[in-house]
């Protein structure tokens, strides 16, 4: 599982990239994106998860509508969460960088 610092390192800005790189790697622009695509869910929801474990710390159990407390440091992670790049960025990144495994078991026959 990945944690903040891993996703710090990523752009956090979007590039304008050659189509062609994605393609070398399995032959098929589609397989790519798929790929990436797959990728990114993982990380996002790696993200998510971490980011709900943190916040589950400043859960109360009598949560109402009326009573509506601000915790600074609740605020301070969530703005954090929202400044990290977002898990497309980070896929591509991977992607690019030879870090994803992949495979097409129906290719391997």
């Amino acid at each position: 599982m990945y944690t903040m610092a891993n996703y710090k390192s990523s752009t956090n800005t979007t590039v304008t990239r050659d189509l062609l790189n994605f393609e070398e790697k399995t032959g098929n622009i589609y397989e790519s994106i798929a790929v990436l695509a797959k990728r990114a869910n993982h990380i996002s929801a790696d993200m998510k998860e971490e980011l709900n474990e943190k916040l589950s710390e400043f859960a109360s159990i009598t949560d109402n509508l009326e009573e509506v407390f601000e915790n600074r440091e609740q605020i301070e992670i969530s703005k954090h969460y929202e400044k990290l790049p977002k898990a497309s960025l980070v896929a591509i990144q991977e992607y690019l960088d030879g870090k994803i495994y992949h495979r097409n078991p129906a290719t391997e026959q």
